[in-house]
């Protein structure tokens, strides 16, 4: 029976996230919005009320960020041939211990934006599964690809690469423009958002102007408050480390270890290089800087590794790069604004375990491109928010399963003193070892392939 407390616990997340999205109706006049009053904003208005920059590059589309969502939205915006400006806050390669696991759901939304070519040549492993641990016994959870193509896959690798190749894709394109800058707010005028005010590199403010602003800078956004109700919650933190010439019990695939307190996961990000994030619950973490983080990951997380990789996750230890990262979760509650989008990490969140934020982005992406193919003017914005508004539901079926999953098997899959969670946890890793179509309903739901269930 205690299986069926697995999915009645999966039933009961659901109904929690879609209250969670049902509850946010109210307007606002949020922070972040700035009021364009007469001659204080450099705009002008074309004869026909479109918004224009007074410096005259016009764009149809500005883009707030160039993360995986942002890049990936101005290479489409821009090859639907939308003129697109986008700003981000720093064009060097980032460099991150998240946002390095594509699940094939994923890869496929990637291919149909065509970019699946941004995996190419940054040395992307590519994944087959999950092996899952707990208590000296394995198992191996393969994805469902056999109706698939070959090529098809998980895929994972370096963020900071994988986004510089999408950066570099939509640069390409002659109607995007990629500009570094810090956008400071967003324009409104008599309530539709009519562009931003943003700091240039070499620090002079500026204003860009376009019918619609989609915001995408990231979990940290600043600009998020004045377009929904945000509730941001951070369950754990990762600890992050690399180890160098690990050779994984079952090569391309991910490892989650069911460790004590929360889980401890591997994967490959190169030829000789494999991710190892120890999930700590709670906002707090031992410190780097006194010893005390080394001292917990030895004496509390290494004998729970696997034997075959202990010396390595040790090794790596010891080398002393070690990073941390608080682990976000926030449901979508937009505000629907004219002139105005959340896209991304500032638009929705889920525990990363599940490694399906980017998979949820680029599937809003492949939504909001088909609705608005048909559209060939953006200006009229209390129009567009209304015909917009679809988009929120029909991002339901991939985002709510994945967002639902991730934060229950989070639960599931962390340790616990209550004997129910115990059985509950035991539960799960006794059906999915039964394999067959014990394990591939689940991962298909977990890995984007499943997208409608």
């Amino acid at each position: 029976m205690a299986d069926w407390y697995l999915w009645a616990w999966i039933l009961c997340s659901t109904m929690t996230l879609v209250v969670l999205r049902g509850s946010v109706l109210k307007r606002r006049k949020g922070n972040g919005i700035s009021a364009t009053r007469g001659e204080s904003v450099r705009r002008v208005l074309a004869g026909n009320g479109e918004c224009r920059s007074a410096d005259g590059s016009d764009a149809d589309v500005i883009v707030v960020g160039a993360g995986v969502a942002g890049s990936a939205l101005a290479h489409t915006l821009g090859k639907d041939g939308r003129r697109v400006h986008v700003i981000e806050r720093d064009l060097t390669e980032p460099d991150r211990i998240v946002g390095e696991l594509l699940q094939p759901g994923g890869y496929l939304k990637l291919i149909e934006l065509g970019l699946e070519d941004c995996v190419e040549e940054i040395e992307a492993q590519k994944v087959f599964g999950y092996a899952l641990f707990k208590d000296g016994k394995h198992t191996r959870l393969s994805y469902p690809l056999e109706n698939f193509h070959s090529d098809v896959s998980g895929r994972s690798f370096h963020n900071g690469r994988f986004i510089q190749r999408m950066r570099e894709k939509a640069a390409s394109l002659p109607n995007v423009r990629l500009e570094q800058g810090t956008v400071t707010s967003l324009l409104e005028e008599k309530g539709t958002i009519r562009g931003v005010q943003y700091k240039t590199k070499d620090g002079r403010e500026l204003t860009a102007f376009a019918p619609l602003t989609i915001v995408c800078d990231g979990c940290f956004s600043n600009l998020r408050r004045s377009l929904c109700n945000p509730k941001v919650n951070v369950p754990s933190c990762f600890v992050g480390l690399v180890l160098e010439n690990c050779h994984l019990p079952y090569s391309n695939h991910g490892h989650v270890i069911l460790a004590d307190p929360s889980p401890i996961l591997f994967y490959p990000i190169s030829s000789t290089e494999v991710r190892c994030l120890v999930d700590i619950p709670g906002q707090k973490v031992p410190s780097i800087a006194n010893g005390e983080m080394t001292n917990y990951l030895k004496t509390i997380v290494a004998h729970q590794v696997p034997p075959e990789i202990y010396d390595s996750f040790v090794a790596a230890v010891d080398k002393g790069n070690i990073r941390t990262m608080p682990n976000r979760s926030m449901p979508a509650s937009p505000y629907p604004t004219p002139g105005a989008l959340l896209m991304g990490d500032a638009f929705n969140m889920r525990h990363p375990l599940t490694g399906g934020g980017m998979t949820v982005a680029l599937s809003d992406i492949v939504v909001l491109r088909d609705l608005l193919r048909p559209l060939r003017d953006l200006n009229d914005g209390p129009n567009l928010c209304k015909y917009l508004e679809s988009f929120y539901t029909l991002r339901k079926p991939v985002a709510s399963t994945i967002n639902t999953l991730a934060g229950a098997l989070y639960k599931v899959f962390s340790a616990s003193p209550d004997q129910a969670r115990k059985e509950m946890r035991q539960a799960c890793f006794d059906y999915l070892s039964l394999g067959g179509v014990f394990s591939t309903g689940p991962i298909s739901l977990l890995s984007g392939l499943n997208p409608r269930p």
